[in-house]
């Protein structure tokens, strides 16, 4: 077992771990879990119960995770079967999620909750008439990442191996080779523009294609904060595209020089882990509007939960927006009864294939 293989396991199983405990702090409070429930009921036992179960059953699940995966490779001595210890984590994850959502939503329906109550939509008008400017400047980074990777990239061709790595096992030992060509030598600076452009497509959707979630009960505030928000959540996606392309730079490097290392894994992984973890945070404590002393209207959310399947899925073909916040943890989801979603999510697809052609090249 390589210590780049442990410590990137670890990293990524503790990353989720941690976002599964802190989630429920960062989420609205009138949607605990995906449930759509009036301010005054936010504190509800109900709620305050499973929010504690809901952590307790997570953790619990986490040690068991551990033990498992540990115990598997114990057993196989199998580096490739770590990552699995994170889609375990996720699962359980979804598992204690569901839990929580469903007694939730339970005892909102046994206590009448939204009975007698003046459901309200707010809607903010100014995000089409004066919309906030996009942070085209935030974009420069990854820009400049992708051209320094062309440019040493072309300076280094003619004294590049014949034979290049282009890919590497969890050990660091190159387990595929291809002639030098150049869709072979640029395949990773295909792979940035790529990717960049795509996460460019949903800071720009988030801005111009979503609908914010405006609270009723004092919206002047409410589209304050999710202008603030939106723009955030653009410059985090931006930011994040440049790190992806700080970690396809390393794997360019390594592949021109024919180095060999066991941190390989490490070389491209470290930068994206930390842009991910950085634009989490970023979001996380920014994700609840802040009381600034607005006047109750005495209006509150109208109940929609019968949009939101599973309390995570939003369905709604009357809705014309692309994106929606999402109802558990950070950011934005898309709308799945918009039929735009699926030609993007088409688009996506045909994207990612592209990209492994080109990596597959030579």
């Amino acid at each position: 077992m390589t210590i780049a293989a442990v410590a990137l396991s670890c990293g990524l199983s503790a990353l989720v771990l941690v976002m599964a405990l802190v989630l429920p702090s960062a989420a609205s409070r009138t949607v605990p879990f995906g449930v759509r429930v009036p301010a005054q009921r936010a504190d509800d036992p109900a709620v305050a119960g499973q929010t504690r179960l809901y952590r307790w059953r997570v953790l619990g699940g986490g040690i068991v995770v551990a033990a498992v995966s540990a115990a598997i490779y114990g057993l196989t001595g199998e580096t490739l079967l770590l990552p699995l210890s994170v889609l375990m984590l996720v699962g359980v994850w979804y598992g204690c999620f569901s839990l929580a959502h469903h007694e939730i939503r339970a005892a909102k329906a046994a206590g009448g909750w939204y009975d007698d109550l003046r459901q309200g939509i707010a809607v903010d008008t100014g995000l089409r008439t004066d919309p906030p400017r996009f942070p085209w400047l935030w974009l420069t980074p990854a820009v400049i990442v992708i051209v320094a990777t062309a440019v040493i990239g072309v300076l280094s061709y003619p004294s590049m191996p014949a034979i290049l790595a282009v890919h590497y096992s969890a050990n660091g030992v190159p387990n595929r080779l291809a002639a030098k060509s150049v869709a072979t030598a640029f395949s990773l600076v295909f792979v940035q523009i790529g990717v960049t452009a795509l996460l460019v497509g949903i800071a720009a959707a988030i801005f111009f294609r979503s609908r914010p979630d405006i609270d009723p009960a004092r919206p002047v505030g409410s589209a304050r904060w999710h202008r603030h928000y939106m723009s955030l959540g653009a410059k985090a996606l931006l930011g994040l595209a440049a790190m992806i392309d700080v970690g396809m730079l390393g794997s360019s490097l390594l592949m021109w020089t024919g180095t060999v290392t066991r941190w390989a894994s490490l070389v491209v992984v470290i930068p994206i882990l930390a842009g991910v973890t950085v634009a989490i945070v970023v979001l996380a404590r920014n994700s609840r509007q802040r009381d600034d002393g607005e006047p109750d209207t005495g209006l509150t959310h109208r109940d929609d939960d019968k949009y939101w399947r599973g309390g995570l899925l939003y369905v709604n073909r009357d809705d014309h927006a692309l994106m929606v916040p999402r109802r558990f943890g950070i950011g934005w989801t898309l709308n799945f009864g918009n039929p735009r979603t699926a030609m993007l999510l088409a688009g996506l697809a045909a994207l990612i294939a592209l990209l492994i052609t080109l990596r597959l090249a030579g």
